[in-house]
């Protein structure tokens, strides 16, 4: 064994403590650290030759990557739609490093049947039936490539040819129809061949809406002349969380024939919420789910999970032809479910954060984050120089300028912001208007983390008056 390699083996006990030591620091000031680090990168150093040991490698990180990490993992990053991570989802995530395990087959462990239980928790969490069966993947884009590529083969299945064998070409023309995709929907009709161009807009309800108008959604499968079509819904859009009426789009399919996938990656969670839970009513009836959980979980990058009710047709697709791993018979292995064949066991961060909080420490996470919102939205009413682009219906609030709410205007109020450390923003154009989002979905977020992010975008708009840019 190389003298560093074993050195460090006899010292892993004392390695994993200062790890422990020096990540507990971190996080115990992770509420005041500047949530956008203003620091600069370092230049790269070159390929170490000999090594400096696990410690060394520590010190070094301290002294040139840990000062430019941002403080995402705080109560006030409001960008994208982030959480954090909860102490015991901290845990578990700990663990799954230490202990390493394939979570790809059961050969040998426990581990796939810990995975399909915390699935099955999280089935329960949203409100979904047995017959929907899941697994984890990477995250809300892969979440959504799964889904689809079962719709894939369900189109196969109805036009009488396997894609899984044949390939997407023998397809002909494919319908996707949607009212307010995410831009990952796109990015999986690429990775599957598909094509983003097959993705056809649905028009939407009006006034502030981003929810598809479902007359006009079976007037376009009206349209297609009884081909079948997937049709992506939406369960919270991105910019202001809107639903689709997951309930009359499921309905549509006792005239048309369609694959229903849903886009839940936050928006699954207003279930937890009794007074919201009538967002996604209709959830269940879904062909494929995806729910991200490094969001409104609370669990580390990267974790998401899918569900479908064709995990026959998921099989088919995803299944590895190979003698030693065994046939795709029964239970299928985790590997013949997802792109992956090698899997890090993301679900044992999840199962902690469930069986340390439970259903309802989980439910006060959402509740709290919405009624937080609720809050910047009213302070940010109130603050000259703001407006509301639209109402704020779960986590997200949707804000712009009230006088030229140009690109460029927006992005030095967001800079501003930034630069102050005291909130992060991400911008976004909503019905051409330019805008910002503020995204609540972390643990840890209070009343005092909401208001200090009002009077930061208060004093940016003085900021820009002030330069002369009223």
């Amino acid at each position: 064994m190389h003298p560093t390699l074993a050195a460090d083996l006899a010292l892993l006990p004392e390695l994993l403590q200062s790890a422990s030591d020096f990540a507990a620091h971190g996080l115990s000031g992770v509420d005041e650290r500047p949530v956008a680090s203003p620091a600069e990168a370092p230049e790269p150093d070159p390929l170490p030759t000999a090594g400096v040991g696990a410690r060394g490698a520590l010190d070094r990180f301290a002294r040139r990557w840990e000062p430019g990490f941002s403080g995402s993992t705080g109560p006030r990053y409001l960008g994208f739609v982030t959480g954090g991570a909860t102490p015991a989802a901290l845990v578990g995530d700990w663990l799954t490093g230490a202990y390493d395990q394939n979570g790809a087959a059961g050969g040998g462990s426990t581990v796939d049947a810990l995975e399909r239980e915390t699935v099955g928790w999280l089935r329960e969490l949203f409100g979904l039936s047995g017959a929907h069966g899941g697994a984890f993947v990477s995250g809300a884009t892969m979440s959504n490539t799964v889904g689809l590529a079962v719709a894939r083969e369900w189109l196969g299945e109805r036009l009488g040819v396997s894609v899984s064998r044949a390939g997407a070409a023998a397809l002909g023309p494919v319908h996707v129809l949607s009212g307010s995709p995410h831009s990952s929907i796109a990015k999986a009709l690429s990775v599957l061949g598909i094509g983003r161009d097959r993705l056809r807009p649905v028009p939407l309800l009006g006034g502030e809406r981003e929810a598809v108008d479902v007359a006009a959604l079976a007037g376009a499968l009206e349209s297609l002349g009884g081909r079948p079509a997937v049709v992506v819904a939406n369960a919270g859009t991105v910019n202001t969380v809107d639903f689709d009426d997951l309930r009359a789009i499921a309905a549509l399919k006792e005239r048309y024939a369609f694959w229903l996938h849903v886009d839940a990656a936050f928006g699954a969670f207003a279930a937890l919420s009794p007074a919201r839970a009538g967002l996604v009513d209709g959830l269940d009836a879904a062909d494929s789910i995806c729910v991200d959980l490094h969001k409104w979980l609370n669990v580390p990058y990267d974790a998401a999970v899918q569900f479908t009710r064709r995990q026959d047709l998921q099989v088919r697709v995803f299944h590895n032809e190979s003698s030693y791993l065994g046939l795709p018979d029964g239970t299928p292995d985790f590997l013949h479910l997802t792109p992956e064949n090698s899997r890090r066991l993301r679900a044992l961060a999840a199962w902690f954060s469930l069986t340390a909080y439970g259903r309802e420490g989980h439910a006060e996470i959402v509740e709290r984050c919405a009624a937080l919102a609720d809050r910047l939205g009213e302070g940010i009413s109130a603050v000259p120089g703001l407006r509301l682009l639209a109402p704020v219906r779960l986590n997200v609030v949707c804000f712009t300028l009230a006088e030229r709410p140009t690109a460029e205007r927006l992005a030095a109020v967001a800079r501003a912001v930034a630069g102050s450390g005291e909130a992060f923003l991400t911008p976004t154009v909503l019905r051409g208007t330019p805008a910002l989002r503020a995204a609540f979905s972390n643990w840890r977020t209070t009343e005092a983390d909401a208001d200090r992010v009002r009077d930061a975008l208060a004093r940016a708009v003085e900021g820009l008056s002030a330069a002369g840019d009223a």
